[in-house]
C-alpha cells in the first residue's frame, strides 16, 4: 500500500479545525484533525504532500520523525510545522486502524480503562454573580458531567464595595495581580465550587496571566478548596518560576497546553514543576508523541490529562492515547455551545455519555466526518479535500 494523495478541509470551530485526509492506492484512506495551526499549516501540508506520495502509510513514526527533522531549520520542534505533520500522524494512525480491522487503541499498546472520564470548559463571565454561575453550572450537571473547568483570569471586571464602584481593566501585558482582581479570582472560585457541590470535581484556568507573586497570593488563598487543578498560574517557559508557584499551592498545578513533542515538556516533567501536564494532542505531535510525553510523565507520578479543543474525530484519537496509558486522568471537552458536535459525524451520537467517552470496537479512531454538513462550516478562502 501506498500514499497516493494528501488533502484537507477546514472548518469554524474553536478557531480553526483542520482535517487531513490521507489517500493510498488500496482505496483506504485516514483522516486526521488538528487545531491552532490555521492556514499555515494548510500551506505546509501541501509543501509536504509530494515528499510523502510513495511512501508506505504504516510507517507512521518514521513518517512524522523523517519529517520533523527533514525540516527542523523550518520550525521542526514547535510551531504550525509540527501541527500540520500531527495531523498527518492522526491520520496515518486511523488508516492503519481501518486497514487492519483494529480499533486504534489495539496499535498503540492496548487500553488501561475503557471508559475516558471528560470534563466540560464552562463559560463563566467574571462579572456573573452567584445564580448566573449555579445556572451555568446546573446545565453542565444536567448533561451527566461529574467534572468542569472555569476562567478565573479577569479581562475587565466592575464590583461595587459599599458606595463605591470599582472597574478592573486588566493592563494585557502587566502580570500583576491588584487587589480587587485578586479578591475576585477567589470569589469565583467559592462560587464555582458552592454551585457544583460535593462530588464534582472543579478545575480554574488562569490562561498564563500572572508573575511569581501575584500566583503565590492566589494559590495560597485557593487552598481550603479541593480543586483539580490551577491551571497556568504563570507562563510554562519558566520552569523556574512555575515550580516556585507549585511549591506554594496545596492544590495541583497543570501546564503544558501551548508545547509541543516531548521535547517541549521535558523540563517541565524532569523538574517536576507541574503535578499534571496537558498537551494538546492535535496540536503537539499527535499520538504517539502524546503517548511518549505520558509515559515520561509516568516516571515522576505526574498526571496526564490532555488539552483538546478538537471536534469528535480529534476528540476521540486523543481518547484512544488516554486510554493506552496508565497515568491519563481527565480529558476536556470544549464544545458546550456549538450546535453542529453530533451532526459533524455520520454516526449522529454523542460519543460523551454521561461525563465518559467509551472507545467503540470499529476499525481506526471509530467515527466517520460528515462532510455534507462539516461543509457548511466550511473556513472562509480553503479549499474543501
Amino acid at each position: 500500500m501506498k500514499i497516493t494523495a494528501i488533502k484537507t478541509a477546514a472548518t469554524v470551530g474553536h478557531g480553526m479545525h483542520l482535517w487531513v485526509k490521507v489517500e493510498t492506492d488500496a482505496g483506504i484512506t485516514g483522516l486526521g484533525e488538528c487545531v491552532h495551526g490555521g492556514t499555515q499549516a494548510i500551506a505546509i501540508i501541501e509543501y509536504l504532500e509530494p515528499k510523502l506520495i510513495g511512501r508506505d502509510p504504516f510507517a507512521i513514526d518514521a513518517i512524522f520523525e523523517g519529517m520533523r527533522r527533514g525540516h527542523v531549520f523550518d520550525g521542526g520542534t514547535g510551531g504550525a510545522l509540527v501541527t500540520a505533520l500531527t495531523g498527518i500522524e492522526i491520520a496515518l494512525w486511523d488508516l492503519k486502524g481501518k486497514a487492519l480491522g483494529v480499533p486504534l487503541v489495539e496499535l498503540i499498546g492496548g487500553k488501561f480503562r475503557d471508559k475516558i472520564w471528560v470534563y466540560a470548559d464552562c463559560e463563566i463571565d467574571p462579572g456573573m454573580d452567584f445564580d448566573a454561575i449555579k445556572q451555568v453550572v446546573d446545565e453542565v450537571l444536567a448533561r451527566g458531567f461529574t467534572a468542569l473547568k472555569v476562567d478565573i483570569d479577569i479581562g475587565a471586571y466592575s464590583t461595587t464595595r459599599g458606595t463605591q464602584t470599582f472597574t478592573v481593566v486588566k493592563d494585557p501585558f502587566n502580570h500583576s495581580a491588584g487587589q480587587i482582581e485578586h479578591e475576585r479570582m477567589i470569589e469565583l472560585v467559592d462560587m464555582v465550587t458552592r454551585a457544583a457541590g460535593k462530588g464534582v470535581s472543579v478545575a480554574v484556568d488562569i490562561h498564563t496571566r500572572l508573575d511569581v507573586a501575584s500566583a503565590i497570593r492566589v494559590v495560597r488563598d485557593l487552598a481550603p478548596y479541593h480543586l483539580m487543578w490551577i491551571e497556568e498560574p504563570v507562563p510554562p517557559e519558566n520552569i523556574a518560576a512555575m515550580r516556585e508557584v507549585k511549591s506554594h499551592s496545596k492544590n495541583p498545578i497543570c501546564a503544558g497546553e501551548n508545547l509541543y513533542l516531548r521535547h517541549g515538556l521535558r523540563d517541565l516533567i524532569e523538574k517536576q514543576a507541574v503535578d499534571i501536564i496537558m498537551p494538546d494532542l492535535p496540536k503537539c505531535g499527535g499520538l504517539s508523541e502524546g503517548r511518549k510525553s505520558a509515559n515520561m510523565a509516568e516516571l515522576y507520578y505526574i498526571g496526564f490529562a490532555p488539552h483538546n479543543v478538537a471536534s469528535p474525530i480529534g476528540t476521540l484519537a486523543s481518547a484512544h492515547v488516554c486510554a493506552s496509558v496508565p497515568n491519563f486522568l481527565v480529558l476536556e471537552y470544549h464544545w458546550l455551545h456549538r450546535p453542529y458536535w453530533t451532526s459533524i459525524i455520520k454516526e449522529k451520537t454523542d460519543i460523551i455519555k454521561d461525563g465518559y467517552i467509551t472507545l467503540p470496537d470499529s476499525p481506526g479512531i471509530g467515527v466517520t466526518l460528515d462532510e455534507d454538513v462539516a461543509q457548511q462550516y466550511q473556513w472562509p478562502g480553503t479549499k474543501w479535500f
